[in-house]
């Protein structure tokens, strides 16, 4: 007797499953063409580096294997729900609008940064930075690019919490409602942002612009739970 198995992407809606195919091919191409990955992270928009094609592309590029793990099984486990729900023109708009909204709160705090340092959202040519600390820090922000569908995920994570609020998942096989993890995991990178250790390399704000703009997509929009 044959044996039927069923295909395990075959209930992956189809918007998840085309950005999900993309964000593996363009994985796969950061590894055989590794110039790619200087051009198609985004950079702070006053930094050489910057170009706007990034604003996009960045979404589909990660740091390493386990970075693009962790983002696609957010995709897969959350995004069809949500394409069900929004249908598939108003889940493309969202996964796309949250991801640039993330990147718009991440600059944002940087130019704070960067203004509190030389006065200006940019650095004035004449600039001269006063302590080993800024300088740090300003070569952090024109010289580290950002990258990652993370943004766009914490979209998605807000709306779920939003939409269904009682959904079950499970934590050390234990089932918790999304109600309770989500802000939970916010609070995480509130702090992560506030208070940053030696080291991070997460765009903690960025995270939590997608969350913010997808809140405010889904009051716009007028779904409720």
């Amino acid at each position: 007797m044959s044996m039927y198995r069923q295909n395990p992407f075959s209930d992956i809606t189809p918007v998840v499953k085309n950005i999900l195919i993309l964000n593996v091919l363009f994985f796969i191409a950061s590894i055989v063409i590794p110039k790619i990955n200087d051009i198609l992270p985004v950079y702070y928009p006053a930094s050489p580096f910057f170009r706007p094609w990034q604003i996009i592309s960045y979404m589909f590029m990660h740091a390493n294997f386990m970075h693009i793990l962790s983002n696609m099984l957010g995709l897969i486990f959350i995004g069809p729900i949500l394409e069900q729900t929004f249908g598939q023109q108003r889940f493309f708009n969202y996964y796309f609008i949250t991801g640039i909204g993330a990147l718009a709160l991440q600059f944002g705090v940087q130019a704070i940064e960067v203004y509190n340092i030389t006065g200006s959202v940019r650095i004035p040519e004449s600039f001269s930075p006063h302590n080993m600390a800024d300088a740090t820090t300003l070569q952090g922000i024109y010289g580290a690019a950002t990258m990652g569908a993370s943004g766009s995920i914490f979209g998605l994570l807000i709306a779920i919490f939003l939409l269904y609020p009682n959904l079950e998942v499970y934590l050390y096989l234990t089932p918790v409602k999304i109600k309770y993890v989500v802000p939970i995991y916010l609070a995480f990178e509130i702090f992560g942002g506030l208070r940053p250790t030696p080291g991070d390399s997460v765009a903690h704000f960025a995270h939590l612009g997608g969350a913010l703009f997808g809140f405010i997509l889904i009051k716009l929009w007028g779904y409720k739970n």
